[in-house]
């Protein structure tokens, strides 16, 4: 019996975490752009999917007032250029540019600081 609940959890617990994972992994839809229409004196978020460091970004960054968008590096060659640039050559998602200031696997405290310090405008009151 008791095992027979704990199969039934297991079960519950591997799709919610594979819904979670496909819903982390999709831009939202008035966010999503690509590298040569992202406006630069904003907020851009480089990431790619499947990597777990942008989803987490992404996820905690979606509960703040922050109006920022999103390029997907994999769907966009000119944004993974662009990424390689700032961060040695690799494709080190995330990657976040501030009012162009570029930082290369932010946490939110320092996403944060930089809208404060180079772009306050972006938060909204």
């Amino acid at each position: 019996m008791f095992s027979g609940v704990f199969s039934v959890i297991a079960i519950l617990f591997l799709v919610l975490y594979l819904a979670w994972m496909i819903v982390a992994n999709q831009p939202r839809r008035d966010r999503a752009t690509s590298h040569a229409l992202a406006d630069r004196t904003g907020m851009v978020i480089y990431w790619r999917p499947g990597c777990k460091y942008c989803m987490r970004l992404r996820m905690r960054l979606r509960f703040t007032p922050l109006r920022y968008t999103e390029v997907n590096i994999w769907k966009d060659p000119e944004a993974a250029a662009f990424v390689r640039s700032v961060a040695n050559g690799n494709e080190t998602v995330p990657t976040v540019t501030v009012a162009e200031k570029a930082m290369v696997n932010p946490s939110k405290a320092q996403v944060l600081e930089a809208v404060e310090r180079y772009a306050p405008h972006l938060a909204r009151k």
